[in-house]
């Protein structure tokens, strides 16, 4: 299997898996879940190897001979905006849990900050954990996640780190129970996202997990790379809603302009699949008027995606997304409501002053 990193939005993930002489394509358009009784998670890596993403010097006599600059906090900026988008847009009760991992001994333990409005998540200032861990276990703040929000509807946990996971067999094999149990209907649905940081992220090692078999339909690992992230709503990619119309009407065409697949009568799915053959260089989303254009590997340049004129193919580029998310905007996901969960919050006092500007959003309902 590959998954493309060079995705053209709207598509929130597009997979090819070369079979035989055809190469199957498996793509979703990018959706903003919306499910009653969601409750979210950001889990930041406490482990040692993270204290200069922190801003947290390494010391030494030349440091202070030399006025080495203090590095740059790296994190606070990636946790503020995913904290505050998660509690202000997904979470049922406005209020995203934080926690560090791989903290203590061995990288095994955790320390919890506590549940974060979007309004403190844009405000707080994600330092360093109380004490760096000497490895870097995941399995722990996976635990605190599913444990914690046991009977929540669906739960989104978002962790994010810089390097090598030291417990990767023990993360897998969990994976697959919890799995198991999820299709069993014995657990609620989860989804967890793993987001890269910094120039040492072992992305083998989160492909395995995105890429993790385990022996049901349940998929519960994505992952993502900081640097390549252009809008929030990509750590959603895999959170699709199947029975999801994004369009009334639209067509998959090849590089030479020939239907693969019409939608024309049953609406655009929000995942659909198909098969070209190999070599094929890209194929086309045609929908609302609009060509989009996307490559089916990361070496493959496409046009830019276009205008259809009504009668003709005569066509001018789209200029941003921005364009394109009128025609195709990124979609919320309803389910029928559910009783939520509660948690607990901190108040305003105990978050520091860090200003930041975001877009308006929802906000708590006044008490």
């Amino acid at each position: 299997m590959s998954q493309l990193k060079r995705v053209v939005e709207p598509f929130g993930e597009v997979n090819v898996y070369p079979r035989g002489g055809t190469l199957h394509v498996v793509a979703t358009i990018l959706m903003e879940p919306r499910k009653e009784g969601t409750q979210t998670g950001i889990a930041l890596d406490g482990s040692g190897s993270m204290s200069e993403l922190y801003g947290v010097a390494s010391g030494g006599v030349l440091s202070s001979i030399f006025s080495r600059p203090q590095p740059q906090n790296l994190i606070t900026p990636v946790a503020q905006k995913i904290c505050a988008y998660l509690a202000r847009r997904i979470d049922a009760d406005l209020g995203t849990t934080v926690i560090y991992w791989a903290t203590g001994q061995a990288g095994s333990q955790i320390e919890v900050v506590g549940d974060l409005t979007a309004e403190q998540a844009e405000r707080h200032y994600f330092g360093p954990p109380q004490r760096f861990g000497n490895g870097t276990q995941l399995l722990p703040a996976v635990r605190y996640f599913v444990d914690r929000f046991r009977d929540a509807p669906f739960g989104f946990y978002v962790f994010i780190t810089d390097g090598e996971i030291h417990d990767l067999e023990d993360v897998k094999s969990y994976s697959r129970q919890l799995a198991q149990e999820v299709a069993a209907r014995r657990r609620r649905p989860v989804k967890f996202v793993l987001i890269g940081v910094g120039p040492s992220v072992n992305e083998a090692q989160m492909e395995e997990l995105d890429d993790l078999e385990t022996g049901t339909n349940i998929d519960l690992w994505d992952h993502k790379l900081a640097a390549e992230l252009t809008r929030l709503e990509q750590i959603f990619a895999e959170v699709v809603d199947e029975n999801a119309r994004v369009a009334d009407r639209a067509k998959i065409l090849d590089a030479n302009g020939r239907v693969i697949k019409d939608f024309s009568d049953t609406g655009l799915p929000a995942k659909f699949e198909f098969q070209v053959p190999v070599g094929t260089p890209y194929f086309t989303l045609e929908v609302n008027g609009h060509r989009i254009h996307q490559g089916l590997s990361d070496a493959v340049a496409v046009p830019p995606s276009q205008l259809v004129a009504p009668a003709a193919a005569a066509s001018a580029p789209a200029r941003s997304f921005e364009e394109l998310d009128e025609v195709l905007p990124v979609q919320p996901v309803n389910v029928e409501p559910v009783e939520k969960t509660s948690k607990s919050g901190k108040s305003d006092d105990e978050w520091l002053d860090f200003d930041l500007q975001f877009e308006p959003g929802r906000e708590p309902p006044k008490k």
